[in-house]
């Protein structure tokens, strides 16, 4: 399988993500309420040095594939998850809420981010041969995966949806619909997508592409009808394709994001708790999905770079 070793280097975006986000208010005038705001502040401020401390503590016994280093596999074609952001001088650079949190959690545990970038399967594959310490590749915590990989704490919560195009929109607008041999469906393999596709469309021709990426171009070509994808990456995509149209949520039991951890390392999954856990606390978390669905919105590439680390054309 090819892949890429990246050493993160983060967008100026991204690095500025790191920064809580906050506003500022008129200032009180009473005693009693710079006591109070004061009072809060301190407690705040001891939240955050406890959190802070937990995450440390947490870390401090961690063994990782390579020394001093925390490597993560990522599939690079899921906005605003993970994906490449073109800067103005033409070359990709690795961006995303995934990327974002990577490199928190590395920095909480006092880690240098290095980064394995292959396609979804790939993902999988890597945890379960315990080649990297996590995957970070918007994951839904299915327990069928619970045998390769252990689970974090969920960091984000989703949605799963059913796409076609505005033109197909009063056609293949329901399970019914798609659930018949003539209607093409598409998912992501290895995906939960792919899972929802085969319980709500059995009879329909699945076709598993690895990219989803793929799969929008094969809708806008009209070579396939509808497609399962994940929502907010559907809706990155609709930001620069109108044409697409998410016709209805889909029922997942299993809703949200979790970090894929290589299993059995029960410290890592500590650290990464505990990061996580922090990352919520001090709005970094938030910011990070504010700052990741602005650069989606851009000049952006979804795939695997080629050898030299150029976008593949």
């Amino acid at each position: 399988m090819k892949k890429k070793m990246l050493a993160l280097t983060l967008t100026a975006a991204m690095a500025a993500s790191l920064t809580a986000c906050g506003g500022s208010k008129p200032a009180e005038t009473t005693a009693a309420a710079t006591e109070a705001v004061t009072e809060a502040a301190s407690t705040e401020a001891a939240g955050a040095e406890t959190t802070a401390a937990e995450s440390e503590a947490a870390a401090a016994d961690v063994q990782t594939v390579t020394d001093g280093k925390l490597t993560v596999a990522t599939s690079p074609d899921f906005a605003p998850y993970e994906f490449y952001a073109i800067g103005a001088d033409g070359k990709p650079a690795l961006a995303g809420f995934d990327m974002a949190l990577a490199q928190y959690i590395a920095d909480s545990m006092g880690l240098e981010l290095e980064v394995v970038t292959v396609d979804f399967d790939g993902v999988l594959s890597e945890l379960q041969t315990k080649s990297v310490d996590l995957g970070l590749a918007g994951l839904s915590p299915d327990p069928k995966r619970e045998g390769i990989m252990d689970f974090s704490d969920i960091y984000y919560m989703g949605g799963q949806a059913l796409v076609t195009v505005k033109d197909n929109a009063d056609k293949f607008n329901s399970f019914e619909a798609i659930n018949k041999p003539e209607v093409s469906v598409g998912a992501q393999t290895g995906s939960i997508q792919m899972d929802l596709a085969t319980t709500n469309s059995p009879d329909a021709d699945i076709i598993g592409l690895p990219k989803v990426t793929d799969i929008i171009s094969e809708l806008l070509a009209g070579k396939m009808d509808a497609a399962f994808i994940e929502t907010d990456v559907a809706l990155s995509y609709q930001k620069n394709y109108p044409e697409l149209e998410l016709v209805m949520d889909v029922p997942y039991d299993t809703e949200g994001s979790s970090v894929g951890i290589s299993k059995g390392n029960e410290a890592l999954k500590a650290a990464v708790n505990a990061a996580i856990a922090s990352a919520k606390e001090d709005g970094s978390l938030e910011k990070f999905i504010a700052d990741a669905n602005e650069q989606a919105s851009g000049d952006k590439y979804e795939g695997l770079l080629d050898a030299e680390g150029n976008v593949q054309q």
